[in-house]
């Protein structure tokens, strides 16, 4: 028994071996193979379960899954989904679906979530999974308002920004290899940039433009995203934004111009704050 096993793996190490002579003749490894990775037999990665995702090759399916794991390991790591007013549970998640059908990356599946915490706070994953905080649904005055947070959100799933973010990391880390990056290993990923990593300047500055348009087309007032910028430049809202969504006052002065160079007129949706107010009410 011992001596087919063996043989097993040593057959195994030489179709491994023969795989990644292919993937590097048709260029597909994005960095130089880690040693423990080379070392992986095609038998210990079936007994193993291990599953690698090739970032710079990932398909709209994989980046939905890979979103799937991440909330998943965010439940895990105390992540609580509100769910005790199914009016306002609904009411979000027909604003984002209006939002998502209008947007530049409309053929994925979204799933818009209402995060239980008081601090002021929206955050997205890979492949259309969007966490709005509690404490924003109180914070915003106006559907419009809300909508455009929203707006940026989805804007940052358009702009793929969270896979671009784990490539960087995981070829920062070393943990590319020839095989891609292990699926455990981009969840990780996933959930530290979902809680504690804040985007770049230039992924916050692409979101509000893709926001900007989107949110328009699906018929709201485009400056209910300004009038929110404004509240965290002028400082009303807890730090808790901040961290994770940085330079309010530049980007209400990028909006503003957007607004005055190309806002879309017949977008007016959402500025009612009792009608606002009204949906809220179960919170």
């Amino acid at each position: 028994m011992n001596f087919w096993i063996s043989r097993l793996r040593n057959l195994g190490k030489r179709w491994m071996y023969g795989a990644i002579a292919t993937l590097v003749a048709t260029g597909l490894i994005v960095s130089t193979p880690q040693p423990t990775q080379a070392d992986i037999s095609i038998i210990d990665l079936i007994f193993g379960g291990i599953q690698y995702i090739q970032l710079s090759n990932l398909s709209d399916d994989q980046e939905v899954d890979l979103g799937r794991q991440t909330d998943a390991a965010l439940k895990r790591r105390g992540v609580r989904v509100y769910n005790q007013d199914a009016e306002v549970v609904n009411y979000v998640n027909n604003i984002g679906q209006r939002l998502a059908a209008e947007s530049d990356r409309s053929d994925i599946p979204y799933t818009f979530q209402i995060v239980a915490d008081d601090s002021i706070n929206a955050f997205a994953t890979s492949g259309g999974f969007v966490y709005v905080h509690t404490g924003l649904l109180r914070a915003a005055d106006t559907e419009a308002e809300l909508a455009g947070v929203m707006a940026h959100e989805i804007g940052h799933i358009v702009g793929r920004h969270s896979v671009n973010r784990m490539r960087e990391i995981a070829l920062a880390n070393g943990i590319v290899g020839a095989l891609g990056v292990s699926e455990d290993d981009l969840v990780n990923i996933g959930v530290q940039l979902a809680l504690f990593l804040p985007n770049s300047r230039s992924a916050e500055y692409e979101a509000d433009e893709l926001g900007f348009e989107n949110m328009g087309r699906a018929g709201y007032d485009q400056r209910g995203l300004i009038s929110f910028m404004e509240k965290l430049s002028d400082g009303g809202v807890s730090p808790e934004f901040f961290s994770t969504h940085p330079d309010p006052d530049n980007r209400v002065d990028r909006l503003q111009s957007m607004y005055s160079e190309s806002y879309q007129a017949d977008a007016t949706d959402g500025n009612n704050p009792e009608i606002y107010s009204s949906k809220m009410s179960g919170l």
